[in-house]
């Protein structure tokens, strides 16, 4: 079934999010002599998938896992677990707070001897229960509010704006006017620069 041009717009957001924190995130493992695994291949592992097995024999797949003493042919000692998510509106945030939390908190355990830093970044429309419910489990979070994103996009002109009543031709529209723009890694910097580094929470590993 093809996408529909929202759900298309939505996961072109989504992409520049996870983009902007592997550039982040790697940075950072550069840094502090860690391996960040992030999707794609990997020599130290099957598939594209980042994967890990909790003491219940489950698989979770992941977004983010900084490893101590990882390498491409080497899974090392994970000492982050971190997922990301976009959302547009309120009414799905608990369900993907709880998605998270079952997709981590388990590994979490599992992996209790390396004391793993436990980590969401989330962008977009996220209820305040939400945020609270993930924040009780131990999670820092990384928030990026809806009008931030805007803002990111608008910097270059490109206008990300959209809601329930946006026509199917504003969304084709928006999805044409961003697979022309060329400079792409513009916006990602611009998100990076919006949050001051100081203020990003993964820093509690250093």
């Amino acid at each position: 079934m093809a996408k529909s041009p929202s759900h298309k717009f939505g996961q072109i957001i989504g992409e520049i999010l996870e983009s902007t924190m592997t550039k982040y995130f790697q940075e950072f493992a550069d840094t502090h002599d860690l391996y960040l695994d992030t999707h794609g291949e990997r020599k130290a592992r099957k598939g594209k998938k980042v994967s890990w097995i909790d003491n219940f024999e489950n698989k979770h797949d992941l977004d983010f896992v900084l490893e101590r003493n990882g390498s491409e042919n080497v899974i090392g000692t994970p000492v982050a677990f971190i997922e990301s998510a976009w959302r547009r509106y309120t009414k799905h945030s608990r369900n993907k707070a709880q998605e998270i939390q079952g997709a981590i908190l388990p590994l979490s355990l599992t992996h209790n001897f390396s004391a793993p830093f436990l980590g969401v970044v989330l962008a977009g429309v996220f209820t305040e229960g939400a945020l609270t419910q993930l924040k009780s489990r131990g999670f820092k979070i990384l928030y990026f509010k809806y009008h931030t994103i805007i803002e990111a996009f608008s910097a270059f002109g490109l206008d990300a704006k959209f809601d329930e009543n946006t026509p199917t031709k504003d969304f084709w529209d928006k999805i044409s006017e961003w697979e022309a723009f060329k400079n792409k890694e513009q916006v990602i910097d611009k998100l990076i620069e919006m949050y001051p580094s100081d203020e990003l929470p993964i820093k509690y590993l250093g």
